[in-house]
């Protein structure tokens, strides 16, 4: 009752107020009382005018039109989605928590539960839906694929690092007739295709539509298609920037599949396929741990300019591609024989290598399926997300397990994004990429490790229940070593702590000098590392002194070393 004699004055003080409210307040609801036909009628959106082209090649008011802007729409899950979602990202994470504490049955375990999760939808999810778990199913068997080629532990990984065979190697000649109403749906989709690079239909072209339709084909350009979603923004932003079409992202596609590490029976090399010597016109080099050859952005900017300057040589793009695998001397002298500046031409006349032969039709057959996604059932292809990351420039000699340590990520996830690394060592100089948003943790980290210690030292975040005594029995180390390295540690280790780990070889060989000499050297060195992961949580991504130079690598921001 004492509530109630006090919330009655308060109720009528509120309807007080609510009557003296201007006039404003009434606006909106007012509304409800005017009859219909004298609501305010909606405003007429203005049509624009459409620009004037330029007269001439319809291939030059293509490059002439304005961009349109593309209609972002909201793809965030909700209801039954969102929670099916959380509830796996949640056992993701305490996978993660499992791995980063050695406990590998139980990280194993919380995989696998969230697997089971996105695997048992509601019967009558509908297509999106299924689309979205999909998706995220690939993304979280990729993931642990990346633990499990580390033996979802820290045990010691392979230095060695595998290549790929080339997938234009796998796509043979055909020679079997073609069906005509196939034939005329390639035309009439090729009538309403917009594309830089021109497109024909001929029998061979037609035959390799037919290839990648069904069967062992069909595998090879879906591959394709969802690895292009990886560096889709990277190479349409560097085609756009040397000038070419656009379509040309297809010679990735058939030279590689978009596998950076791929590598033919004669030695052609990287997404783009690049002999040594070729590569080395265009600033491509290799030396005992890198090969920019299978660099993302150094080889497609070499390839781009490359075929730009075999376009320019011969003034036409099927020659300019055919010039791109055979070599511009085969096309020269072909020509020369023949008399003849025509790709079906000399086709025709048996004048090119086999390979070169059917390397334009395969390149057309590839472009006209994917602009035409639909008619070939290839819109249900999900791409792979975009791959972005920062960039480091070492000042040293760095062991990528170290960097994979100090940013407790998978070190196969860091191989990912440095394909032109032949070890895991970087050496200095190098333009090191690593998971977006991390460059600005990692610079001050590896600015506090003496440059001599980054090839061989290791580093460990200490979990709960961990003691140094099980830490030195995981690396197989004795305490002091571990000890010597990191200062004081008198008070003990504590959950969260960043601790170095001395190279295993050097302490077996020289343990007294090795002790003694890390006792004297390192031992700030270890506090101003501990210092700076603090730094780092707080702050979140810190500045980048003056010797690494921190960039981001996407569709919006990069850094790119000419």
């Amino acid at each position: 009752m004492r509530l109630l004699r006090f919330l009655t004055p308060l109720a009528g003080m509120l309807a007080l107020a609510v009557g003296c409210a201007p006039a404003r307040f009434h606006k909106a609801a007012g509304n409800s009382f005017v009859a219909p036909d004298l609501m305010a009628a909606p405003r007429i959106p203005v049509v624009p005018v459409p620009p004037v082209m330029p007269a001439g090649d319809w291939r030059v008011q293509l490059g002439a039109a304005p961009t349109l802007a593309a209609v972002v729409r909201d793809h965030a899950p909700s209801g039954w989605l969102a929670v099916l979602l959380r509830d796996a990202d949640w056992h993701v994470q305490l996978g993660r928590k499992a791995y980063r504490e050695a406990d590998i049955e139980r990280a194993r375990r919380e995989f696998d539960r969230a697997l089971d999760i996105l695997l048992t939808p509601p019967e009558d999810a509908e297509g999106a839906e299924r689309a979205a778990i999909h998706r995220k199913i690939e993304q979280l068997v990729e993931e642990i694929h990346r633990y499990d080629l580390e033996g979802l532990g820290a045990a010691g990984q392979a230095e060695e690092r595998g290549f790929v065979r080339s997938p234009l190697e796998e796509i043979p000649p055909l020679t079997f007739p073609v069906d005509p109403a196939l034939k005329n749906r390639v035309l009439e989709a090729i009538r309403s295709t917009l594309s830089q690079l021109p497109l024909e239909a001929n029998d061979e072209v037609l035959r390799y539509v037919q290839f990648f339709s069904q069967g062992r084909g069909r595998r090879l350009l879906e591959q394709g298609l969802r690895r292009a979603g990886r560096y889709r923004p990277l190479i349409q932003r560097i085609l756009d920037e040397e000038g070419i079409p656009q379509e040309l992202i297809h010679v990735a596609q058939a030279e590689s599949g978009f596998q950076p590490r791929a590598v033919s029976r004669k030695g052609a090399t990287g997404m783009w396929q690049f002999m040594r010597g070729r590569g080395r016109q265009y600033g491509l080099l290799q030396t005992k741990y890198t090969d920019d050859r299978m660099d993302l952005e150094k080889a497609t900017r070499a390839a781009a300019r490359h075929l730009r300057d075999l376009y320019h040589q011969f003034g036409d793009w099927y020659l300019a591609l055919a010039a791109y695998n055979g070599g511009p001397a085969t096309v020269e002298r072909a020509v020369e024989r023949t008399g003849y500046a025509d790709f079906w031409e000399l086709r025709r006349r048996n004048v090119l290598p086999r390979e070169t032969a059917r390397y334009v039709p395969i390149i057309l057959a590839m472009t006209i399926m994917a602009k035409n996604a639909p008619e070939y059932g290839l819109h249900t292809v999900l791409p792979d997300p975009p791959l972005e990351y920062d960039s480091i420039e070492l000042t040293a000699a760095t062991d990528v397990k170290l960097v994979a340590d100090l940013l407790e990520r998978p070190l196969a996830e860091l191989r990912e994004l440095n394909p032109s690394l032949l070890k895991d060592m970087a050496p200095a100089g190098h333009l090191l990429h690593v998971p977006k948003g991390r460059g600005g943790e990692l610079a001050p980290l590896l600015a506090e490790i003496p440059p001599e210690r980054r090839t061989g030292w290791r580093a460990h975040r200490v979990t709960e229940r961990e003691t140094l005594a099980s830490i030195a029995r995981r690396y197989g180390l004795p305490e002091r070593s571990i000890a010597g390295v990191n200062g004081d540690l008198a008070d003990g280790i504590q959950a969260g702590d960043l601790l170095l780990i001395p190279q295993r070889m050097s302490t077996a060989r020289q343990p007294g000098r090795t002790h003694a000499g890390a006792g004297r050297s390192t031992p700030s060195a270890a506090q101003r590392l501990h210092k700076a992961r603090g730094t780092a949580t707080v702050q979140g991504r810190a500045a980048v002194s003056q010797t690494a130079h921190l960039s981001a690598s996407g569709p919006t921001s990069r850094t790119t070393r000419r």
